[in-house]
């Protein structure tokens, strides 16, 4: 849907490197010069800097207590919300609490608890494939390394990083629909390749904070840049995204898309979530924040 407001673009605007088909995204300044490598780098990482402000509190919202848990959460969340994941997973975690459990498991009755997930028939085999793999190659054990995670069944990079980011406290970058979409938008790449991006992503951003990274980018992607209306007049790092005017450009109006914690109404919820992430800095901020209005149709719908 349009934007209510004229489109206004800032003075940066992407087009592509010479460095292979859709390798980067370059912009070009006020003198109509290419952006530079550096200037690249620069540049995302302030706008990474202000995100992290913006969501102190950014964390895995995946509900789990063990690697187990982490993975089997993370391999059902596929082509469905977090939400949904964590309306599920209590029954199942309480049920099955091991890697035996997943091996031994009846099939009807893990179809039966994750039916509301979607493709519930598949997931229910990755799980039980899941469970007699970690038996037979890792002692029951969710493994802690890249390496060895993307052998198990259902797991591909993006799971992994997952785990070894949230599990293990192993830095990774997890390249989801929210991460892919906005470094593009960032002007950070025009690559679509999860892996690709991943690599972009790690050369601009430090090691140490490629966890984070993932967090705030999912965090701002579910409440301000939206896919198809993105709140760009309500959006803190604005001032360096060359598609700024994608979205709603008037911040009175584009506050009204604010969504989950940052949505009009909900400064109390804000308020609670940074004064515990800035109290306890090295710790998981543990909350549920229920959808607003305005993300409740993204909930429902997958795409949240």
């Amino acid at each position: 849907m349009p934007s209510s407001s004229p489109r206004r673009r800032n003075p940066a605007t992407p087009v592509p490197t010479g460095a292979g088909p859709g390798a980067t995204t370059t912009t070009l300044g006020s003198a109509g010069e290419p952006e530079s490598p550096l200037a690249r780098k620069r540049r995302a990482r302030r706008m990474y800097s202000v995100l992290h402000d913006r969501y102190p509190y950014a964390h895995c919202e995946l509900d789990f207590r063990t690697p187990l848990e982490l993975l089997v959460a993370t391999i059902l969340s596929a082509q469905t919300t977090d939400v949904r994941v964590n309306l599920v997973t209590p029954t199942l975690f309480a049920r099955y609490r091991t890697a035996a459990d997943y091996a031994a498991a009846d099939r009807v009755d893990l179809e039966t608890i994750l039916a509301s997930t979607g493709f519930f028939r598949n997931k229910a085999d990755a799980l039980l494939k899941l469970g007699a793999a970690l038996l037979e190659r890792f002692d029951g054990e969710v493994p802690g390394r890249l390496a060895d995670l993307v052998t198990l069944p259902g797991v591909g990079r993006k799971t992994a990083n997952v785990v070894l980011g949230n599990a293990f406290g192993i830095p990774g970058i997890t390249v989801d629909t929210h991460v892919g979409r906005l470094a593009r938008r960032f002007g950070w790449t025009e690559l679509d390749d999860p892996v690709k991006v991943e690599q972009v992503l790690g050369d601009l951003i430090p090691k140490a904070d490629w966890t984070m990274l993932s967090h705030v980018m999912i965090f701002h992607g579910r409440r301000t840049c939206h896919a198809r209306k993105p709140a760009c007049g309500a959006c803190p790092v604005a001032r360096w995204c060359p598609s700024y005017g994608e979205g709603e450009t008037d911040p009175v109006k584009a506050a009204a898309l604010l969504a989950y914690e940052l949505a009009p109404g909900r400064e109390d919820d804000l308020a609670t979530l940074v004064a515990a992430a800035r109290a306890y800095p090295s710790e998981p901020v543990p909350y549920a924040v229920a959808p607003t209005a305005s993300s409740a149709a993204a909930v429902q719908g997958g795409s949240a």
